[in-house]
C-alpha cells in the first residue's frame, strides 16, 4: 500500500499486489488488514469481504474504487482504490491492478445522457456547430425526435414516433422494448435507427418502463450528427479530457497496447475474447462502449458528487441542466419491492437509476457484457461514490452486494446483505413432461426465413455426431430431442440453435459458439446469457408446410401485444419469421 498525491488536489490510497507503469512492473507487498492507514475509505474487512467472495464464486479479478469529498472548502477528493486477483491467463493470479481497464457496458449509459446534456447546453449557448432543421427553434430535454431526425426516425406506432422527446428515449419509455438480436455488427447507428420502424412495439408512449439499448445508440448518432464528430471523440474531447481520465476509450486496440487490459471469462470460467473490437466500437458506444479502470472511474463519480463540476480544476464538466435532469426520476422501473433495490420504488432519469438502500439516497447504474460485469453509483447525501468492475460475465449478484458491503462498511452500518445464489448459465431444460412430436419431419423446418427488422436466418436439423466447427453441425445433441441450428451473426451471437420442445414448439437460444475453445483451453464451448439469449420459436403448419414460426424472446411484451391488439401469436410475438 502506498499513500501518494494524484494530479493536483487529489489525495489517493492505493492497495494492490502490483502496480504497472509504462517502463516496467513494480511489485508490492501483499496488502494485509494491518496496511490500511486511517486515512482508508474501506476498512480490512471489508477487503476480506471481498476476497472471500471473490474465491468462493470463482472469479477471476475485481478491481473497487471509493472516492469521497473532503468538505469546503475545496472540496478536495480522498480515493481508494482496491484490486483483488488475476487480470491475464498467464499471470501469477495477482496481476490485477486499480488502473487494469474493463469494459464497464452499461455504466456507459450516464456518458451518453451527460453528452445529449452537453449538446443541447451547446445550443442554449450558441455554440452548436450544426444548425437545427428548419422550424426547429431550439434543442432540449423535450424536442421530438422526429424532429430534429425527420429523414431517420420513425417507430411502428405512430403516435410514438410523432410524440417522442428526448426525454422518453433516455428514460425508456418509448413503448419499445429490447430488441438486442436486431442488429449485427455491420451496422452502424444510423443503420439502428432506420430499423426502429420494422420492431414490434407492446407498449404505447410512456406506458412502462423498457429497457432499450437501441435508443442510446440512437442517443450517440444524435450527438455525432450535432456535434458534427463521432460519438467516441465527442466523450474523449468534453468529458475524458476535462476530468483526466487518461486511460479510458472506445477501442479495444488502444486499450491493447496500453498492457492494461484485462482478459474476459464467462461465469463458468472459460476464457472469452475481447467482445467488443474496434469494427463495432461506434455502434455500441452510447449503449455501452466505454473501457474504463476503477482509478479512472472515481475521477467520474466525484464530479457527480459535486454537483457536476471538478473538485481538481473547479471547472463545471457537466451543466446543472444535465444534472438534474440525469439524476431525477422521469420513469418507474418498479412500483413494487425488487430483490436487489429493497422496499422502495426505483425510478430511472437518463443514464442513471434512482433507489434508496436502507435509507440511503443511491444513483447508479449496472453494466454487463460477454466477460464483464460492472457497478457504479454515488450518493450525495453520504458523500460516497464507488465503482466495482469484475473480469467476469453474469456476475451482477456480486457487484449488488459489494456495493452494498462497501456502503454498510463506510458508513459504520452493520451489515445485513448477503449475497443470493447465482447459477451457471446453462441451456434451458425444455420443462415438457410428455412432450408431442412435431407435426412433420425435422428436416421439414429447415430452410431459409426471414423478419422485418432480423434480416435472414438458414435452419438445418442438427447432427450431433459431428464437430461444432462443421457447419450445420453441432457437438451438443441435448438428449435424443430434434435440434435445428443456424449461423445468426449479431452482436451478441454467432449461431441460434433450436431445440424441440413438444408439437411445433421449439426452444429458441442465441448463442456464440467457441469450436476450438479459447485461450489455454481448447475444448469446444458456447456462451449464452439466460434471460437475454433464450426464447421460443412458434412454428405455424399450413396444408403440409411450414409457413414460418412466431419469434419470442420478451413473454410480458408478447402478452401486452396480445391484450392491446388481439390476434394470434404471428401478430403478437416479436416477431415473424417467414419461410422463403
Amino acid at each position: 500500500m502506498r499513500l501518494c498525491s494524484w494530479g493536483p488536489a487529489w489525495s489517493i490510497l492505493v492497495a494492490y499486489v502490483a502496480v504497472t507503469t509504462a517502463s516496467s512492473q513494480v511489485p508490492l507487498q501483499v496488502l494485509t488488514p494491518g496496511g490500511f492507514s486511517d486515512e482508508a475509505i474501506l476498512s480490512p474487512s471489508f477487503y476480506s469481504f471481498v476476497e472471500e467472495l471473490r474465491k468462493n464464486k470463482s472469479i477471476p479479478g475485481i478491481s473497487v474504487g471509493a472516492v469521497r469529498l473532503a468538505g469546503d472548502p475545496g472540496k478536495e477528493p480522498r480515493v481508494h482504490l482496491l484490486s483483488w486477483g488475476r487480470r491475464t491467463e498467464d499471470g501469477d493470479g495477482n496481476d490485477l491492478t486499480p488502473n487494469t481497464l474493463f469494459a464497464i457496458g452499461s455504466c456507459s449509459k450516464a456518458y451518453l445522457a451527460t453528452s445529449v446534456g452537453l449538446l443541447i447546453d451547446d445550443f442554449a449557448h450558441g455554440r452548436n456547430v450544426t444548425p437545427l432543421p428548419d422550424g426547429v427553434t431550439r434543442l432540449d430535454w423535450n424536442t421530438k425526435i422526429a424532429d430534429i431526425l425527420p429523414e431517420e426516425w420513425d417507430l411502428e406506432d405512430p403516435w410514438a414516433a410523432r410524440a417522442a422527446n428526448i426525454r422518453d428515449v433516455l428514460g425508456h419509455v418509448t413503448g419499445l422494448p429490447r430488441h438486442d438480436f436486431a442488429y449485427k455488427q455491420e451496422d452502424t447507428p444510423a443503420d439502428v435507427v432506420r430499423n426502429l420502424r420494422h420492431l414490434r412495439s407492446p407498449y404505447e408512449l410512456r406506458e412502462t418502463w423498457l429497457y432499450n439499448n437501441q435508443m442510446y445508440m440512437l442517443g450517440s448518432y444524435i450527438v455525432a450528427k450535432y456535434a458534427n464528430t463521432t460519438y467516441p471523440a465527442f466523450v474523449t474531447e468534453r468529458l475524458f479530457g476535462p476530468l483526466n481520465m487518461s486511460s479510458s476509450t472506445f477501442w479495444h486496440s488502444e486499450a491493447q497496447a496500453s498492457g492494461r487490459l484485462s482478459q474476459a471469462w464467462t461465469s463458468r470460467g472459460r476464457r472469452i475474447p475481447f467482445w467488443h473490437t474496434d469494427d463495432i466500437a461506434e455502434l455500441i458506444a452510447g449503449a455501452g462502449g466505454i473501457i474504463s479502470s476503477a482509478e479512472d472511474t472515481v475521477k467520474w463519480l466525484a464530479a457527480w458528487l459535486n454537483k457536476g463540476v471538478s473538485p481538481v480544476s473547479g471547472e463545471s464538466i457537466i451543466p446543472e441542466d444535465t444534472y438534474e435532469t440525469t439524476t431525477t426520476a422521469y420513469s418507474v422501473v418498479s412500483g413494487q419491492p425488487t430483490s436487489h433495490e429493497g422496499v422502495g420504488i426505483v425510478g430511472y432519469g437518463a443514464g442513471w437509476q434512482r433507489w434508496t438502500y436502507d435509507g440511503i439516497e443511491m444513483i447508479s447504474h449496472t453494466g454487463g457484457l460477454p466477460g464483464f460485469t460492472s457497478h457504479t453509483a454515488f450518493s450525495p447525501s453520504s458523500n460516497l461514490g464507488i465503482v466495482i468492475l469484475i473480469n467476469s460475465y453474469s456476475q451482477d449478484a456480486a457487484t449488488w452486494t459489494i456495493l452494498k458491503r462497501a456502503f454498510d462498511d463506510v458508513l459504520k452500518r452493520t451489515t445485513s446483505q448477503y449475497m443470493g445464489s447465482q447459477e451457471n448459465a446453462r441451456l434451458p431444460e425444455s420443462g415438457v413432461t410428455h412432450p408431442e412430436p412435431p407435426s412433420l419431419n425435422i428436416a421439414a423446418y429447415a430452410g431459409t426465413y426471414s423478419a422485418p427488422g432480423y434480416g435472414a436466418l438458414t435452419l438445418y436439423p442438427s447432427r450431433p455426431s459431428q464437430d461444432l466447427a462443421d457447419t450445420p453441425s453441432s457437438y451438443q445433441a441435448n438428449g435424443t430431442l430434434p435440434e435445428l441450428r443456424g449461423a445468426y451473426p449479431s452482436v451478441w451471437s454467432t449461431h441460434v440453435r433450436l431445440r424441440h420442445r413438444t408439437h411445433d414448439t421449439f426452444e429458441l437460444v442465441f448463442v456464440a459458439e467457441f469450436p476450438h475453445g479459447y485461450g489455454r483451453d481448447t475444448t469446444a464451448f458456447e456462451v449464452y446469457e439466460p434471460g437475454f439469449s433464450d426464447g421460443r420459436a412458434e412454428f405455424v403448419v399450413e396444408d403440409g408446410k411450414v409457413a414460418g414460426f412466431s419469434f419470442v424472446i420478451d413473454e410480458e411484451a408478447v402478452a401486452a401485444r396480445q391484450r392491446r391488439l388481439g390476434g394470434g401469436l404471428k401478430e403478437t410475438a416479436d416477431a415473424w419469421f417467414t419461410k422463403a
